[in-house]
């Protein structure tokens, strides 16, 4: 054993030399500058700094380039570049066990070459890969070295001083067991490869590979952490997998948990926008996206292992990189579409609630997108965002997440950790696209609270025709657990009518309380309002909107009272979104954060907040119309005001809701079951002003003129 992906030296490995594919071309060509540029500067193993900083990032790149060091050497046999990869190995081993503990200035745990360790875990992973593909150019005396003063004292850090850590269910700890796993395949040592696969306890449950894959990855795939993390935890989860394909064969660990691992992949590219980025849901960076390692590893191997799927298919040919490693050929299959309605269970058992996904196209074949929270809390990177949604039409996300509030490695910001604004803004109700009830975040933004209730599905309709060559697709859902005394309903649905050019998005938001409450239903966009039939009122001294629970964040920069339905339109890029909403009380507050941040911590972005005061049941109900174009540099503007005249409340109760929607000539007539309990042939009948309204199943929608 010298390897531990295919075997040294392999005709596998041999072949990519000559592989017609132009990104594994252009991916080595990368590495060969890579390692050229780091001969010339010669080995260099710094002491510790902070996240961000040239120590911290020289140590990130020795890995990698320790890794890429043993690619060229099983590829090419570039005598040069394992030469460089072992002197690296041995400058680590001659003082890694010496180095003291970075100060602990967070809840992780502190390495020696990093302030957490988790980056050791992965300095560990990419650094037992070179050394396995560098092995069999080692004399006996070298790899003792290398593994008594370098590897054995990391696993023993590992598993040992740090048990308590090894065993956690968390991305942290699928690297812990990834890296520990294939550092033991490496150095041949069972015992550690066993702890990383069925935990220190060895029962599968408390820790170890094996739960990971059970406790993290619900049986549809979805990561209980949101989709960032995904891709971040798919790269140690196929990387250790294909490992254990190599060396473990009898574990069948592709097949395990009826192929949660293919599960989880598919599961990722759903949660993806059609322009390639994942919405940053819970601690999530906006700029994430199928590029990242971790998917072209999964796209790679999920192709070796599993064969053809038209989403990976398609994300494997939209990708402008690849991971140099043997892959599938691509075949003469044409796969279209693959932009479908999904919904992703939560859950160890797929019980405790999901993401919705609702897709529809618009006339001009782009892809119009829906995304609503309702499963679970996401641990200790979730948001208290339940029922929250994220809508991306015409090339764009119109009604935004927020992500995480950090600057990833920016040295100066808190050292490129989670900023205090993740926790007090980022991660508060009134950044989502929810409703905060009494100015205070759902469960009381206490994490422990939200990781014991999740969403419940009232229903998710993947694609509905109606009359007049109308099509819908739907979801709803329930969240009952998240503030004291008022229940929570959400409804929305992608419209598509046959003279519109885009679908459009209804959203009903309904609250059941006994007590009155103040709602806050809020949208976060991007873009230059241009249209509005409010009558607002512009603050000149702009002034925080409250002291906690995000409130404090945000600025009031102009409000208005509202008396009748209104409409707000704003132009984003070249294209338009209208806001059109049924309410006839409250008011409206136009904000932009940056309210007490005095380190400018926080992105500086508009908002709205519709507020009303209720009790019993209330509803918000909306429609997003996205439509027109402009064009400053042709000066060309069309379609600027859209076609949605008037969205008006016919009633609503506990049994369900009735609205009318008027467009240019048209009338339509949107009726929507409120009951638990329901299924597709539930007969309902509602009466409101003496109108008696009958249907049958979740939804129903008529042209009534």
């Amino acid at each position: 054993m010298n390897s531990i992906l295919p075997l040294a030296n392999s005709q596998q490995w041999l072949s990519l030399a000559n592989c017609d594919d132009p990104r594994l071309k252009s991916e080595l060509v990368i590495i060969r500058s890579n390692l050229r540029d780091a001969r010339q500067a010669g080995v260099n193993v710094p002491g510790q700094g902070e996240a961000g900083s040239l120590e911290h990032n020289q140590h990130q790149k020795n890995s990698r380039l320790i890794e890429q060091a043993g690619l060229l050497w099983q590829i090419e046999a570039d005598r040069e570049a394992a030469q460089f990869g072992i002197q690296l190995l041995q400058k680590y081993a001659e003082g890694y066990q010496a180095m003291p503990f970075h100060q602990q200035k967070n809840t992780n745990p502190p390495g020696k070459l990093f302030h957490q360790l988790l980056n050791e875990h992965m300095w560990l992973l990419y650094a037992s890969l070179g050394y396995g593909y560098l092995k069999s150019s080692l004399s006996i005396e070298q790899q003792q070295q290398i593994e008594q003063g370098l590897f054995q004292p990391m696993l023993t850090l590992f598993c040992e001083t740090y048990a308590h850590d090894f065993d956690r269910i968390h991305n942290h700890g699928l690297w812990a067991v990834a890296a520990v796993g294939i550092c033991g395949i490496v150095l041949e040592l069972p015992h550690y490869v066993d702890c990383a696969i069925y935990g220190l306890a060895g029962d599968s449950r408390q820790g170890g590979y094996l739960a990971q894959i059970d406790r993290l990855f619900s049986p549809s795939g979805y990561y209980l952490e949101g989709p960032y993390y995904q891709r971040f935890a798919i790269r140690p989860l196929y990387l250790f997998a294909e490992a254990l394909h190599q060396h473990r064969p009898a574990l069948e660990i592709y097949q395990y948990a009826q192929q949660r691992i293919a599960r989880t992949t598919e599961a990722l590219l759903q949660t993806a926008y059609p322009d390639g980025r994942f919405p940053a849901l819970n601690d999530a960076s906006r700029s994430m996206n199928t590029e990242d390692e971790g998917v072209l590893i999964a796209t790679q191997l999920y192709r070796l292992r599993y064969g053809e799927h038209a989403l990976i298919e398609r994300c494997y040919r939209q990708q402008q990189r690849c991971w140099p490693y043997p892959a599938a050929p691509l075949s003469d299959t044409v796969f279209a579409g693959c932009y479908e309605s999904v919904e992703l269970t939560e859950g160890e058992q797929g019980d405790a609630g999901a993401q919705g996904i609702l897709r529809a196209l618009a006339a001009n074949g782009e892809v119009t997108q829906v995304m609503m929270a309702y499963g679970q809390h996401g641990m200790g990177h979730g948001h208290f965002d339940t029922l929250g949604i994220t809508l991306y039409a015409q090339g764009r996300e119109v009604l935004r997440e927020y992500g995480f509030a950090r600057w990833v490695n920016v040295e100066s910001k808190f050292g490129g950790r989670y900023l205090p604004e993740n926790q007090s803004y980022a991660r508060q109700t009134v950044a989502h696209n929810t409703v905060t009830v009494d100015q205070c975040s759902q469960n009381q933004a206490n994490a422990a609270l939200a990781d014991r209730v999740h969403g419940r599905r009232h229903f998710f309709i993947a694609t509905k025709e109606v009359e007049q060559g109308a099509t819908l697709t739907a979801m709803s859902a329930f969240a009952n657990q998240h503030y004291p005394g008022v229940d929570m309903q959400r409804t929305v649905l992608l419209l598509t009518l046959a003279e519109h050019s885009a679908p459009l998005l209804i959203d009903l938001y309904r609250l059941q309380a006994l007590q009155p409450h103040q709602y806050d239903y809020s949208l976060h966009y991007q873009g230059q309002i241009v249209a509005t039939s409010l009558d607002y009122q512009r603050e000149s001294c702009w002034s925080p909107l409250g002291e906690t629970s995000g409130y404090q964040h945000l600025l009031l920069t102009a409000q208005s009272a509202v008396t009748q339905p209104f409409s707000i339109t704003w132009l984003q890029g070249a294209h338009f979104t209208s806001w059109h909403s049924a309410a006839s009380g409250g008011e409206v507050l136009f904000t932009y954060t940056g309210g007490d941040d005095p380190q400018f911590n926080l992105r500086n972005e508009p908002g709205l907040i519709l507020r009303q005061h209720a009790a019993g049941d209330h509803l918000f109900a909306s429609v997003f119309e996205s439509h027109g174009y402009f064009d400053e540099a042709s000066e060309q503007c069309y379609d600027a005001c859209g076609k949605v005249q008037q969205l008006r409340v016919v009633g609503h109760n506990l049994e369900g809701s009735v609205l009318e929607m008027t467009l240019e000539q048209q009338r339509w007539q949107l009726m929507i079951s409120n009951q638990p309990n329901l299924t597709a042939v539930t007969e309902n009948q509602l009466e409101f002003n003496g109108n008696s309204f009958r249907w049958q199943g979740f939804i129903a929608i008529r042209r009534i003129a």
